[in-house]
This record gives structure tokens, C-alpha cells and sequence, in this order.
């Protein structure tokens, strides 16, 4: 007891400074300080291009002509504003559509239909649809115990128990159900599988997503069913004891082969071009069932709106660039080819946002050890936001896969992820479900946090 005390006590040595006590944004001292306090009060820009994109164009499913739409959007948006040097860069994928029909009807004991959306890579059952017996697994693991075979000419349920989180925990819990459930099913014979939905709300609203099959299994028909469809199918098994319960599924989805996609990017030209930028991550596309406004059009303005915010207090030292991302949804194409494409270009350090747009209350850096001084500034410039420091290992998000090809430094602005699986993937992702003040916390945080970033002389990275 007496070391974790004193290891708690060094931790808050570490971390306190007077900016720490503080319950809120007092009189600034200088012009960055002065710019995140006055974008938390007032910041238009994040919101701007939530509302414009989400209005303008909607959801942009990867590697559509939806997509492209979004991608010539943020084009225009990005030279309107100011950016230098923006650019789309293309990258060619495999793209999935959903296809029109999506349905599911419980056909014997308890005859109704349930509410359904297909999977990503999901396969088509064609228009007949397919009918068969369905085995409940009230989790992935009791899927994963299930004999070779035994599934043969099934349909698999495939459930959970995800709940709540600040920190998004609950996304990694029940998240296997839907990223490889279908294909483990399909490797022990399933026709077809159907999930509990990866998501918290207790609306009729299913959530989609990606799902895979290991090499050698065949693609077969996925969906996830809404949360109380889920309810009502697992109180059907309770009831029906060794009756059979059977379902019918219509899932109509198609690979149109290989398409283009691309990520866009434009910059903040710093003072010092030779210096590495500081990379600030999003993604562009979206499922095809909501407008893309948490799940992130929202993240793309947040990042937009710091580096302007930057700008308007003096040209920063280092270039800001902003990348938004294509085709993360369906495979992280875009993060995997900026990478591919930039590699040979140092990164100085980045960020991402993508877990919606309600308010920032941790950050974690990859370099506390090797650049505590640095790690230590950013905690005490933020904590009058209300975010807490931590000694968590920043990991950084899906679309910064260039920095940790790199091996470079790393801060994740922690969000609030309390409702955000209420809305992930859903149809319900959509522009009045973001609370502006929440959003110009987001972007307060940031412009603070990318500020001290792109005006540090010295390089700086994660421990070797």
C-alpha cells in the first residue's frame, strides 16, 4: 500500500500546477491561450463543416461516387478557408455496397420480422433469400466452444452484453462478435449469421460495420439486428425450449471490384518548412445509413477548425497538415496508403479525432517518459478545459498509421465516448445528435494541444 501511495503521490507531483486547480478558462496570457479560450466560447468553424457536409452531400459510403462528392467537398471547403497546398490524393480499393434489401423474419414459432442491417464484406443471399434453423450463442466465446461442423446448414445468433463507457471499452469486449463472428461461424458451417448489434442504445435503430472471413472460408450472408430484435430473438429461445426456431433472410449486398477512393489533405504553412509537420487525422467517408455528423464528419471539422485557430495566433512554427482520410470504414484504405505514399516524409507528431463530438476529459501521450517536459506542458495548458492527465500510452486512432510506421510521437485527445455507440454505424448518425458546445470544447482542446505542438523547436517522439 505505502508504494502504490507513493507512486500516486509522484504522479500528481508530476502533473500539478497552478492551471490544474482551475475550473475553467480564466483571463488568457497570450495570443494561443487567447485562441482556445475563445474557441471554446464562440468557434463556427468545426461546425461549418459538420453542417456543410452532412447537409451538402450526407453519407458517403467508401469508395463510392458518395464518396468522391464528399471528397470534391472538402476540396472547396478547405481552399475557401485558407489552406495551403490541399490535394486529393487518389488510391484505388475493393468496394462493398449494401445492396437495397435487408431483411429478417423469424418464420416459426413466433412468426414476425426484426430489424436488420448487412455487414461489411457481408455476402448476398440473393432475392429468394435464404431460410434455416438458428443457433443462439449467448456470447463469441460460447460461438468459439462449438464443435467442427456443427453448424453445418445453420444460421448463427450470435450475442453479447456491451454496456456504456467513458473510454469506449465496451467497443473491445463485445467488438469480436461482429469483426470475425461470421467468419468463425462460417468456418464451422453456417449458412448465414446474425449479431446483437455492436452498440448501447435501446432504440429499434441496428448497427452496422465491417466484418471479415480467414482466408479459405467463403464469404456468407451477415447482418446485425437491432438491440431489442435482439431481446425479443433470445426471449423466443427461452420460450421455445426444444422447438427449433427458424428465420429467413433477404441480405442483398455486392462487390463492385476495385474503385478509387482517396484521402484529401491541405496544410497551415509553418515558418519553418524543413521542420516535420504535425499531422492532425480524421476520416472522410462514412456508412451509408447515417449522414457521417459523429462517425466523423464532426472529427474532420474539429481538426480543421484547430489549425485555423492555430493560424490566427501567428503563423506556426511547423506546418499543420490535416489529413481526411478515405475508406477508413471499410478497411483503413486511406490510412494504409498516405502511409504507403508518404512514408520517406517525417512526421513530427499526431493526432486524430474519431469518436464523435462530445467533450474531451483525458489526454495521453507516447512520449511522457523520453519528453516529460513536453508531455507535462501539454497536461497543464489543458487541464482549464477540464481534461485530466494520464500516464496512459497513447496509441494514436485508425488513420494515423503513417506515425506509427514512423515511430512517432503520439497524443490522443481521449473524448467522451459515454453515448457514442448509441449512435456508431447507425441511421441515427446525424448532425442535431452533436451538442455545439461540446464540439468548441473539442476544438478549444485541440487548437491548445496542436498550438505548443507546432511551435516546439525541438524534435520529439516516443520513447526507443
Amino acid at each position: 500500500m505505502k508504494t502504490k501511495l507513493l507512486a500516486l503521490a509522484a504522479s500528481a507531483a508530476f502533473f500539478a500546477t497552478p492551471a490544474a486547480a482551475q475550473l475553467g478558462p480564466g483571463p488568457c496570457e497570450g495570443a494561443l491561450a487567447c485562441a482556445a479560450d475563445a474557441a471554446l466560447e464562440s468557434d463556427t468553424i468545426a461546425w461549418d463543416f459538420v453542417e456543410g457536409i452532412t447537409t451538402e452531400v450526407g453519407p458517403r459510403q467508401a469508395g463510392t461516387e458518395a464518396e468522391k462528392r464528399g471528397r470534391d467537398w472538402a476540396v472547396q471547403w478547405l481552399r475557401a478557408n485558407g489552406f495551403r497546398n490541399v490535394a486529393d490524393e487518389p488510391f484505388r480499393m475493393e468496394t462493398w455496397v449494401p445492396g437495397d434489401n435487408a431483411t429478417a423474419r423469424v418464420t416459426a414459432p413466433y412468426a414476425q420480422d426484426l430489424m436488420i442491417v448487412p455487414l461489411g464484406n457481408s455476402a448476398s443471399t440473393g432475392e429468394a433469400g435464404i431460410e434455416a434453423e438458428v443457433v443462439y450463442f449467448p456470447s463469441y466465446a460460447d460461438l468459439a466452444a462449438a464443435p467442427a461442423g456443427s453448424l453445418k446448414g445453420k444460421i448463427a445468433f450470435i450475442s453479447h452484453d456491451m454496456r456504456p463507457t467513458q473510454d469506449g471499452s465496451g467497443y473491445g469486449f463485445a467488438g469480436p462478435a461482429r469483426w470475425t463472428g461470421a467468419g468463425l461461424a462460417a468456418s464451422k458451417g453456417a449458412v448465414a449469421t446474425v449479431i446483437r448489434s455492436i452498440g448501447t442504445e435501446t432504440e429499434r435503430t441496428p448497427h452496422t460495420g465491417g466484418t471479415s472471413f480467414p482466408e479459405g472460408v467463403a464469404p456468407t450472408p451477415a447482418g446485425a439486428l437491432s438491440n431489442p430484435d435482439a431481446d425479443n430473438l433470445e426471449r423466443m429461445f427461452a420460450r421455445a425450449g426444444d422447438t427449433p426456431i427458424r428465420m429467413k433472410l433477404v441480405l442483398t449486398p455486392r462487390s463492385l471490384g476495385e474503385t478509387t477512393s482517396g484521402n484529401v489533405v491541405g496544410e497551415v504553412v509553418g515558418r519553418d518548412p524543413s521542420l516535420p509537420p504535425v499531422l492532425l487525422a480524421c476520416h472522410l467517408d462514412s456508412w451509408w445509413n447515417g449522414t457521417g455528423a459523429f462517425d466523423d464528419g464532426a472529427g474532420c471539422g474539429i481538426a480543421a477548425a484547430a489549425a485555423l485557430n492555430v493560424a490566427k495566433a501567428g503563423q506556426p512554427l511547423r506546418t499543420i497538415r490535416v489529413l481526411f482520410a478515405g475508406a477508413e470504414e471499410t478497411g483503413l484504405w486511406g490510412s494504409k496508403a498516405y502511409s504507403e505514399a508518404h512514408i520517406d516524409e517525417p512526421m513530427a507528431a499526431g493526432i486524430e479525432s474519431d469518436f464523435g463530438a462530445d467533450r474531451i476529459w483525458r489526454i495521453d501521450t507516447n512520449f511522457a517518459a523520453s519528453d516529460p517536459e513536453l508531455a507535462r506542458e501539454l497536461a497543464q495548458a489543458v487541464a482549464r478545459f477540464g481534461v485530466a492527465p494520464s500516464r496512459e500510452i497513447a496509441t494514436g486512432g485508425a488513420d494515423l498509421n503513417i506515425i506509427r510506421d514512423q515511430g512517432g510521437a503520439l497524443v490522443d485527445l481521449q473524448q467522451d465516448g459515454t453515448r457514442y455507440f448509441d449512435l456508431h454505424h447507425t441511421n441515427n448518425d446525424t448532425l442535431d445528435k452533436i451538442d455545439p458546445a461540446q464540439l468548441r470544447q473539442n476544438v478549444a482542446v485541440w487548437t491548445q494541444v496542436v498550438g505548443i505542438l507546432a511551435n516546439e523547436p525541438d524534435a520529439f517522439g516516443p520513447a526507443k
